[in-house]
C-alpha cells in the first residue's frame, strides 16, 4: 500500500463507508433468505444451461374517493408490509371492488390467468372469501361485505378473468334494529 492509500484507508469517512457496506450486505443476506422458496424457479434451457427466476413480486395500489368524499386507498398483490423491509409472499391479493346497490351487493375480483374451475368462492352473511391455488397462480382474500346478504342467492360470472359476483341483500326486519338514546 502507498502513502495515499494508506492515508486514504485512515480516513473516518472510508471507515465509515466500509460499514455500510457491510451493513447492506448482511441485510441482503437476511431478506433474501425470508423470501418465500416458491419465488424461486429453475429452468433448463435448450442449450443446457440453467436459468434461475425469482418472482413473479406483485404490487399495486387503487385509489378511489367514495360519494362522502373521502379518498380511500387499497393495496394488492404479494407484497406485505413488514419490518424492516417489505417481505413477498406466495399468495397475490387480487384488486377487489365493492359496489353497493338497493338490493344487491356486487363484488368484482381481478384474478388474471386463471381458469374458473380454479376459483373457490366462500360466502357468508357478511363476507366473501376468494381462494385460488394452482402452481402458476396463487390468490386469497378475504372481504368483509358493508351489508348483510343472502348467501345462497350468489351469482357468479367469470370472463377474461373478471370474477363478478351478485349477491341480494339481507332485508332488515323492523326487529333487527335497535333504537339508542
Amino acid at each position: 500500500m502507498d502513502f495515499w492509500e494508506d492515508w486514504f484507508e485512515r480516513r473516518p469517512l472510508r471507515r465509515f463507508m466500509r460499514e455500510i457496506d457491510r451493513a447492506f450486505e448482511e441485510m441482503f443476506r437476511e431478506m433474501s433468505s425470508s423470501l418465500p422458496k416458491e419465488l424461486f424457479k429453475e429452468r433448463k434451457m435448450p442449450d443446457g444451461s440453467v436459468v434461475r427466476t425469482f418472482g413473479p413480486v406483485v404490487y399495486g395500489y387503487s385509489m378511489t374517493v367514495g360519494p362522502d368524499g373521502v379518498p380511500r386507498v387499497r393495496t394488492f398483490g404479494n407484497v406485505k408490509p413488514g419490518m424492516p423491509f417489505p417481505r413477498a409472499v406466495e399468495q397475490r391479493e387480487p384488486l377487489v371492488d365493492v359496489i353497493t346497490g338497493k338490493d344487491v351487493v356486487r363484488l368484482v375480483a381481478e384474478l388474471p390467468g386463471v381458469e374458473k374451475k380454479d376459483i373457490d368462492l366462500r360466502v357468508t352473511e357478511d363476507r366473501v372469501t376468494i381462494s385460488v391455488d394452482t402452481p402458476e397462480r396463487k390468490y386469497y382474500k378475504e372481504v368483509d361485505l358493508p351489508a348483510k346478504v343472502d348467501p345462497k342467492s350468489a351469482d357468479a360470472f367469470f370472463h377474461n378473468g373478471l370474477l363478478d359476483v351478485t349477491l341480494k341483500r339481507k332485508e332488515e326486519k323492523p326487529g333487527d334494529r335497535v333504537e339508542v338514546k
